[in-house]
């Protein structure tokens, strides 16, 4: 029995750092949300800002993900197990973008900057690698304390529900601590990132990108709340009842 406990931990903590890992990578990508659905843009105004639309940093896709990893992990293994996965994640980013940086500072192997599949093409491959893993100090600052306050939210907002739920309604205590969390956490990326820093956006800026990328969150929160159920029947299976329910009752102490 405890050997399956402690191989879900690994499973579920694994996933959950890989995701915020590789959300961070990407992104340094905007994407258009309706042009990648064959969509028109659709134009919104807020707080005095016009004419915006979800062109959404690429790294969205994953943390609805990580968010929904959080409250499974919290299910079964309480704030304990979330806040040791979330400071493990912040850890590893922090480390992965050091080591990024370093090979950035790298000089690059005259052969390799100066193969025909990149010259002949006009690209200096070298500058394209700076330019894709390279982020800028506030914006990496700004998405690892949006990820951290917002995991800590999360996990007090969820266990708040989870003393009125109980082992009911699921979907009440997951999904209602994520769109609390996640509204939080567009903020106070956005807000470092671009108003602390030299870019020095206006508050109307802020709030009105943060409101943006919130309903895209919103609308992903929702839609994938089904998953929730999937997740913990797959679970509760491989555990066997007795074991995830003394889990359960562990985590919510």
């Amino acid at each position: 029995m405890r050997n399956k406990e402690n191989l879900l931990f690994l499973v579920l903590g694994g996933f959950f750092v890989t995701n915020a890992l590789v959300a961070e990578f990407i992104g340094v990508k905007i994407f258009s949300l309706e042009g990648s659905l064959g969509l028109e843009p659709i134009l919104m105004d807020f707080f005095g800002q016009e004419d915006l639309s979800f062109n959404l940093t690429a790294g969205v896709l994953l943390w609805p993900v990580v968010f929904i990893m959080t409250d499974v992990i919290n299910e079964y293994f309480g704030k304990r197990g979330v806040k040791l996965l979330s400071y493990m994640a912040v850890g590893l980013i922090s480390y992965a973008f050091l080591m990024i940086t370093l090979a950035i500072g790298t000089q690059p192997a005259a052969f390799w900057a100066e193969l025909p599949l990149y010259t002949e093409q006009g690209l200096d491959i070298n500058l394209a690698f700076e330019m894709i893993f390279s982020q800028g100090n506030w914006i990496i600052i700004g998405s690892l304390v949006a990820f951290l306050v917002g995991q800590l939210v999360d996990v007090t907002v969820f266990q708040y529900l989870r003393r009125y739920t109980g082992h009911r309604m699921i979907w009440l205590r997951a999904t209602g601590s994520t769109l609390v969390s996640q509204l939080i956490d567009s903020f106070v990326v956005l807000y470092i990132a671009f108003g602390l820093s030299p870019a020095d956006w206006p508050m109307s800026m802020i709030l009105a990108v943060c409101t943006v990328n919130y309903i895209y969150k919103f609308v992903m929160a929702v839609g994938l709340t089904p998953l929730l159920y999937v997740f913990h029947w797959g679970i509760d299976r491989f555990l066997g009842k007795e074991l995830a329910e003394n889990l359960k009752e562990a985590a919510a102490k």
